[in-house]
């Protein structure tokens, strides 16, 4: 990648970097870099650093940066932070699946969770040039294994949780928690939800919020109808928040939102509770596409995250529609399928961008845990899924539940992106 910084271009990339360019050496270009690469790059570049060095050339001290990991719910979580900080009189930048942003405008589009190094330094950049007080980005697993967020210094850590995900990758259950929690083991700030039995953590200026356990941000009661209600303990204030947000994970979310700005800026939690009543809900995230019949759009593609949404409708009907992403972790697809199996009047399973792996293979892996063949239906064509399961629909007692790819306008296949939106899809539908 080939980056302008303040008019000094920087770049990683062994086959395609600027001339005069500072070059940045890091682990995940290492092995591009043989003799004949460090000497060329030693004649065309301006200079040639260390990634540990990249740090030197932006003044961090004048930006507090707040990073979100954990399986699930980091968008929302690290989008409610935004919301409450500008809500608070404070310039934010935010940076994660959804792209990045600078207060309420998008800058640059879709990405990876957390970008490269180079890129990372990039929007930091940018966000000082705007005079952004805050910088709020999602860490993924990926960036830590990865070394991608080197020489960042991070005024607030939070962890939301650690389930199942990304095993193609990390290979094992415990070398994932082990990389997540590899975040948390310095004496900087942190934020950690009590609740996970897998959190490990530094304890030094550790601060912890929950629902079930003893905790600094204490949930002590919620009501989810008519709409989410909540009384939270903290300290010496005792504050009752409300929201339009479904389901019980997205009260952690709001806690951890709550808490984070809370400890960063000292501002009234009461106050700041009353801010989360305006905050809409985000496209893609339990976003309700249609109360008649009721359908819901998210972006839930691991066992916790879909449980967590079914969970979040008992009391319904469940039709389910879902996949499994190819070329990944294909030990949760038979677990979604067990649990698809425990909650659902009806699943679909279809496509969800497969890659270049065989769909008819990855739907047999998660209709394997799916015992009840008389609720399945297996239709790899996500849109004519969608169609079949809306029009099987009671309307005044299911809920269609698309899930698993939000609202990502594309859908990947052998090597192709196809432009397919599943709010777009049911839309139509509605007409």
């Amino acid at each position: 990648m080939n980056l302008n910084i303040r008019g000094t271009f920087f770049s990683d990339d062994t086959s395609n970097y600027e001339k005069d360019c500072i070059f940045i050496k890091s682990q995940n270009n290492q092995k591009y870099l043989d003799t004949k690469t460090l000497k060329n790059l030693e004649k065309t570049a301006r200079k040639v650093i260390l990634s540990s060095e990249l740090k030197n050339y932006i003044d961090l001290t004048k930006i507090k940066i707040i990073g979100i990991t954990g399986t699930n719910g980091k968008t929302t979580t690290a989008s409610l932070i935004h919301h409450l900080l500008q809500k608070s009189g404070f310039k934010s930048a935010l940076q994660g699946t959804r792209g990045f942003f600078i207060n309420e405008e998008k800058i640059k589009s879709y990405s990876l969770t957390t970008p490269t190094q180079l890129e990372n330094f990039a929007n930091i950049a940018e966000a000082l040039d705007k005079s952004c007080n805050f910088f709020v980005m999602e860490v993924s697993s990926h960036a830590l294994a990865q070394n991608r967020i080197e020489g960042l210094e991070f005024g607030l850590k939070i962890l939301s949780n650690i389930t199942q995900d990304h095993l193609d990758y990390h290979k094992t259950l415990e070398e994932y928690r082990r990389v997540k929690n590899s975040f948390f083991q310095d004496e900087g700030l942190k934020l950690i939800n009590a609740d996970d039995k897998y959190a490990k953590y530094y304890k030094k200026n550790a601060y912890t919020y929950a629902l079930e356990n003893n905790a600094d941000f204490k949930i002590k009661s919620f009501k989810l109808k008519p709409k989410l209600e909540a009384r939270l303990v903290a300290k010496n204030e005792d504050i009752v928040f409300h929201s339009s947000l479904l389901g019980i994970f997205n009260i952690y979310n709001q806690i951890s939102a709550l808490a984070g700005v809370f400890l960063l800026t000292n501002k009234n939690l009461k106050e700041l509770g009353i801010f989360l009543e305006d905050f809409g809900v985000l496209a893609g995230r339990m976003e309700i596409i249609s109360t008649s019949p009721l359908i819901i759009v998210d972006f839930a593609h691991t066992p916790d995250g879909l449980e967590q949404v079914f969970k979040s409708f008992e009391n319904k009907n469940i039709i389910a529609l879902f996949g499994a992403g190819g070329d990944r972790d294909k030990s949760k697809r038979k677990i979604m399928g067990e649990l698809a199996n425990k909650y659902c009047k009806k699943i679909f399973l279809t496509n969800d961008n497969p890659r270049f792996e065989d769909e008819k293979n990855i739907l047999d892996d998660i209709a394997s845990g799916i015992t009840n063949k008389n609720i399945l239906n297996i239709i790899p064509n996500r849109k004519e899924a969608i169609k079949k399961a809306y029009h099987i629909m009671d309307r005044g007692k299911d809920v269609l539940l698309v899930l698993g790819k939000g609202d990502e306008p594309f859908e990947l296949l052998k090597g192709k992106k196809i432009i397919q939106n599943d709010k777009d899809i049911i839309e139509k539908l509605l007409l």
